[in-house]
This record gives structure tokens, C-alpha cells and sequence, in this order.
């Protein structure tokens, strides 16, 4: 079977309804699984009833990174899926807005690190949701479920 490619994998994201009719693009999507950057432009359909970026968008944008980066880093020995989310506004978005998801080279030594001791682990990423001029607009926490896969008996 073909493995599937970051770019393959922003194209579809990006031809996908939920996120197509929501406004949000990915605009970067590292060839090595480790960073994404995902625009979500203000339309007059994602707003909400005082002219600012709907909430639901705005969690939406941040929804399956975290777990798709984790998914291609990791082997096909564990179980990688969203486990919870929450979400803080701070600033109503005005503006087009923009999410950046990066795993770093520690990120994913730790986790394999607690991999080895553990058969199931739950880190915690934050993601700053900032407006184009940077004003930081809304932080995100997703918690990510990584499990070993069950062997057949």
C-alpha cells in the first residue's frame, strides 16, 4: 500500500466540506510530520451575530493536527487519537487567523521515552490561535490518546 503524503494530505484537507465550507485552509504541512500551519479567513458565513469569527471555526482549525502529525511519527504499533479538547477565548478575531502545530525532535523523545514504560499515554499540546497582525485571539489544549496496540491472540 502507498503510504499517503503530506501534500496529498493538505489536498485533501483542503477539498474536505467540514473545513472548505468553514473558511479554514492548511497552508503548510510538513513533509516530515512535524509542523502544520492552518488559516481560517473571515467570511460573512463563519462569523457569528457581533462580527467575529465563530467559536466553532475557530476549534475546528485546531481539530486533527495534533493526532495526524502523531499518527505518521509514530509506528503503526500504537493507537493515536483525540482524546479532549478545550478551548480559551481571549480576543474576538476580527481578522484572518492562523494555528501552527510543531512537534519537536523532544516532543517525540519524550513520548517514546513514556512509551516504553507505559502502555498508554496522554500528553497535552497548546496551540495560540493569533490574528494576522499577531494579537493572540484564542489557546487551545488538546489532549492526545497514544496507546500500544493489542496484539491478536
Amino acid at each position: 500500500m502507498k503510504q499517503l503524503t503530506a501534500k496529498r494530505l493538505k489536498l485533501v484537507m483542503n477539498l474536505w466540506p467540514p473545513f472548505w465550507g468553514s473558511g479554514i485552509k492548511v497552508l503548510e504541512l510538513d513533509d516530515n510530520w512535524q509542523y502544520a500551519k492552518i488559516r481560517l479567513r473571515k467570511y460573512w458565513f463563519n462569523r457569528n451575530y457581533v462580527n467575529t469569527h465563530y467559536g466553532g471555526a475557530l476549534f475546528s482549525m485546531t481539530d486533527p493536527f495534533y493526532m495526524l502529525l502523531l499518527l505518521h511519527k509514530l509506528s503503526r504499533d500504537y493507537v493515536v487519537w483525540d482524546k479532549k479538547a478545550e478551548i480559551k477565548f481571549i480576543k474576538p478575531g476580527r481578522k484572518d487567523v492562523y494555528a501552527e502545530f510543531k512537534l519537536t525532535e523532544q516532543d517525540l523523545l519524550d513520548i517514546n521515552l513514556q512509551l516504553k514504560d507505559k502502555d498508554v499515554i496522554e500528553p497535552v499540546f497548546e496551540v495560540d490561535i493569533h490574528d494576522e497582525d499577531g494579537q493572540l485571539i484564542a489557546k487551545v489544549w488538546k489532549t492526545i490518546h497514544i496507546a500500544k496496540k493489542q496484539k491478536d491472540k
